[in-house]
């Protein structure tokens, strides 16, 4: 029987280039293409690989190659198309090594084939315990010692013999990490922009008929003044639109880059083939008929993404409205919107092509600029991750907005924005409760931990589009506050009031608003803008002018800009109730806004809601980002071991189980336990609990712990409910009462613990871990008392968490002024807190077998935190994290 591997073990991949291929273990039916494969490589690479001249492989070699039994040997495959182009292999050599060695044909060298094949068998390797890899190069070979040494783990290398031996030691280190990111991101950023700045594009599925998807696209595209060539497909027409027509992509003579696809869905797939056969590089399919329409057009959808990437296209849509560049050197509008807005700062991404033609007109309505718009559609490839790639490289890209339906690799879109938002700010409106295959109800993981997850990341996080567009034009044109503190400049006291009262709602701090009168005019308004920008109490500045009676507005609105030209604070405005970028608010070199315009709101209200996300985010981004910090007393080795005993003991027990009652039951189930032991791994100690039967057992359980005691319900979920604890017990009496008192309201089975009481005063907190299947490992903070439990007041973070991270998620319960003394509280060591939640979050980002932990309850002390229960459920991961692994197109 043919040996089998995980399917983790296949992956679609970016290459350096951009292209694409598939990843893949070999398997004995690849002979033929093994064959192939070396009858295309040059004397020179098989010289490199086998040390001597062999110019065909013998049929016992090619038997060996292509057999493996996947744990002692793994050969990986990359394919492009039917072809294979690249291999690696391992071969064990001894416990915990491997020889490793691998070959590229060289068409496809420089590609980082090689690169992207590495760090795969590595995962493997890892997985069937392999610690180093051992490669016997050539001094000549340095293709292959360069790929080794860049891969970022520890190597060394020692000469013998005329042969180079160079041996990696695998333990991922913070060097092959940073390694695997750089290349991910260069590579799909790259990708992207082949997409986006083509130097030719195809309509395929142009028709006559006016109105026609096809047809539209094409008429977009002249009309924009496309750079390029532009190439209508169509079988039996000579022209469309007064452009010379081929009857297929293959009739073309010159190259095409990116081509456009309006046929119907079920020919779909054979203009992917014949565009990969010319040498296409990326596709927009406009078509629909795929995954929005059921079952059948979601196995076309995938069916189209699966050959696209094997031939190493790229893919946005389908049932997309297209893609737009206003670069000047490329003007493309390769979409079904006629209005696209001019050239300006923004880039913008809508998951949805039906509102896609709104966005575009109310952005250019607004009076803003966008650098390029993806309307990604059913993202069957190319997803909102791809554009932040590229947009972090795009100089003509300044702030990223993005409407999104749901979240494709949501730990990678996290870790992606928390890099971006350092520099560039990413606006999102995120619609909907889960991310699509998101079993966050299941998990009890709340919509409100999405936001938490996206604000620990920097992402401004908007609740409509208005608010997308609000917070856009303001972050593209002015620059960011510095703090809360608002001055308000006005001409209406009822407006000014207003803007007061939505200044405290959103957390910011006004001063008194300075009045000048129904009648003031541009001098007023200069005089009194200037004196609140010059103001060092003064982070921003609103100013409202609406009018009783029809003023110059020219004139005030060209004072306005004077005065805060260079200012360094941002000005933004209720301008005459105009929505957008007013035109005489605008500083123009062009046709469209530069740096320093100032935005308008229809009301003070919507200026202020705009201006509150901006400080958010501007706080965010003046805290360091922190390193991970390093903690003693963490001994994972001594965890993980504990893990894998734990649920093998599990497996062994649920099978023993179903051999008795005769039902099936599946290997590795969830086992739930005390994390006491779990804990002490990671330098956390469990508050003593001894689980007790009878009132004589309570009492010794006590006399061993020390008084004053506990006695209370051994229920993990007790603590949710009142009067299951007793505190302050001091004798044996008054256990001997507490423990009659429970037996007869829980009945006298019920499990009753006894603890010794922990030093008061202290405030309790709940501390727990999901490993969520989308997010991966997130931590909850939340205060232990019924109301804030009632109220779901919790905050959530990403693991591992840095001391920045923990910090804020101490202080994002709206509960938390009770750790810092106030309402009657005395102070308590929230150091102490954060320590916890970080050697917390190092525990779930280094155990995938975690599925949940829960510290119920967590006491915050005037010195110390003391845990007083923990329980956790482990389950063996069905794979790695969706961010956990290799690089891979998810």
């Amino acid at each position: 029987m043919e040996a089998q591997y995980p399917a983790h073990w296949e992956a679609d991949v970016v290459l350096a280039d951009g292209g694409t291929a598939h990843v893949r273990p070999i398997r004995p039916a690849d002979a033929d293409r093994l064959r192939s494969f070396y009858s295309r490589l040059s004397d020179e690479s098989i010289y490199f690989r086998f040390f001597g001249p062999r110019p065909r492989l013998s049929d016992r070699e090619v038997e060996r190659f292509t057999n493996v039994d996947y744990v002692g040997r793994v050969a990986l495959i990359a394919t492009i198309g039917a072809e294979m182009v690249a291999v690696i292999r391992y071969d064990r050599t001894e416990p915990g090594e491997a020889e490793v060695a691998f070959l590229v044909e060289d068409a496809h060298q420089g590609r980082g084939v090689a690169s992207v094949l590495l760090e795969h068998l590595a995962a493997t390797a890892r997985e069937r315990g392999i610690e180093r890899f051992v490669a016997d190069v050539l001094p000549a070979n340095m293709r292959m010692m360069g790929v080794l040494r860049q891969a970022g783990y520890t190597a060394q290398s020692q000469f013998a013999d005329g042969v180079v031996r160079m041996t990696l030691d695998l333990t991922p280190t913070e060097t092959s990490a940073e390694v695997v990111e750089a290349r991910e991101h260069r590579a799909e950023a790259r990708s992207i922009s082949r997409l986006l700045a083509p130097g030719s594009v195809a309509v395929i599925g142009a028709s006559r008929a006016p109105g026609g998807v096809g047809q539209t696209v094409l008429r977009n595209l002249l009309a924009a003044d496309f750079t390029g060539p532009v190439y209508p497909v169509h079988r039996e027409a000579r022209a469309m639109a007064g452009v010379r027509a081929y009857p297929r992509v293959s009739d073309i003579d010159d190259e095409v880059d990116l081509a456009v696809v309006a046929v119907p869905a079920e020919g779909v797939i054979d203009v992917v083939k014949e565009c990969a056969e010319k040498g296409v590089h990326g596709l927009v399919v406009v078509s629909s008929g795929f995954g929005e329409t059921g079952e059948e057009g979601r196995s076309r959808q995938d069916e189209l993404a699966r050959i696209a990437r094997s031939y190493g296209l790229r893919v946005v849509g389908p049932n997309c409205l297209g893609i737009a560049n206003t670069d000047p050197a490329v003007r493309l509008n390769a979409t079904l919107a006629a209005t696209v807005p001019g050239r300006g700062k923004v880039g913008f991404f809508s998951q949805s092509g039906a509102l896609g033609t709104a966005l575009l007109q109310r952005v250019a309505q607004r009076g803003m600029g966008i650098s390029t718009f993806v309307s990604a559609g059913n993202r069957a490839d190319v997803s909102g991750n791809d554009l932040l790639q590229y947009w972090e490289e795009d100089d003509s890209t300044e702030v990223i907005l993005l409407y999104l339906e749901s979240l494709g690799n949501p730990r990678k879109f996290t870790r992606l924005a928390r890099r971006i938002s350092r520099n560039k700010p990413v606006v999102v409106v995120k619609t909907g409760d889960t991310p699509a295959g998101h079993s966050a109800k299941e998990l009890g993981l709340p919509d409100s931990a999405i936001s938490s997850l996206f604000e620990q990341a920097g992402l401004i996080r908007v609740d409509d589009l208005f608010q997308l567009f609000d917070v856009g034009q303001l972050l593209a044109y002015q620059p960011p506050p510095a703090g809360p503190r608002v001055a308000l400049v006005t001409n209406s006291d009822a407006l000014g009031l207003l803007a007061v009262h939505a200044c405290q709602a959103a957390g910011l701090e006004p001063r008194p608003p300075v009045n000048l009168g129904p009648s003031a005019g541009a001098a007023e308004y200069g005089e009194s803008l200037a004196s609140e920008l010059a103001a060092p109490e003064v982070d921003a500045v609103v100013v409202i002018y609406t009018p009783p009676i029809p003023g110059d507005a020219d004139a005030v609105a060209g004072e306005l800009l004077r005065v805060s030209e260079g200012a360094g604070k941002p000005v933004l405005a209720t301008f005459e109730g105009h929505l957008g970028m007013h035109p005489s608010l605008r500083v123009k070199t062009g046709a469209t806004p530069e740096r320093g315009s100032i935005p308008s709101y229809t009301a003070p209200e919507e200026a202020v809601r705009a201006l509150a996300h901006a400080v958010r985010y501007a706080k965010w981004r003046a805290r360091p980002a922190g390193p991970l910090p390093q903690l003693d007393g963490i001994d994972t080795a001594r965890a993980r071991a504990l893990v894998r005993e734990t649920l093998a003991a599990g497996t062994v027990a649920a099978q023993d189980a179903a051999t008795a009652t005769g039902t099936f039951a599946q290997a590795g189930p969830p086992v739930e336990i005390d994390a006491t032991e779990l804990l002490s791994c990671y330098g956390l100690t469990v508050w003593p609990t001894e689980i007790v039967r009878s009132p004589e057992e309570a009492v010794a359980a006590a006399e061993r712990l020390g008084w004053p005691a506990v006695v209370k319900v051994a229920d993990p979920g007790a603590s949710r409910r009142a009067g299951t604890v007793r505190l302050g017990l001091t004798g044996p009496e008054t256990v001997r009462h507490a423990y009659a008192e429970f037996a007869e309201q829980f009945g006298q089975d019920a499990e009753l613990a006894v603890q010794r009481m922990a030093p008061q005063p202290a405030v309790p907190t709940v501390v727990g871990v999901v490993e969520d299947p989308a997010f991966g490992p997130v931590v909850s903070f939340g205060l232990g008392e019924v109301t804030a439990r009632l109220l779901l007041d919790q905050g959530f973070r990403l693991a591992p968490l840095t001391g920045e991270d923990a910090a804020a998620l101490v202080r994002s319960v709206r509960a938390a002024p009770l750790l810092f003394g106030q309402y009657g509280y005395p102070p308590v060591a929230v150091g102490a807190l954060e320590e916890l939640l970080v050697r917390v979050g190092r525990l779930a980002d280094d155990l995938p077998e975690v599925a949940r932990l829960d510290l119920d309850q967590v006491l915050v002390g005037e010195s110390d935190v003391m845990v007083l229960g923990a329980r956790a459920t482990l389950r063996t991961p069905a794979g790695p994290r969706l961010d956990g692994g290799p690089r891979r197109l998810s």
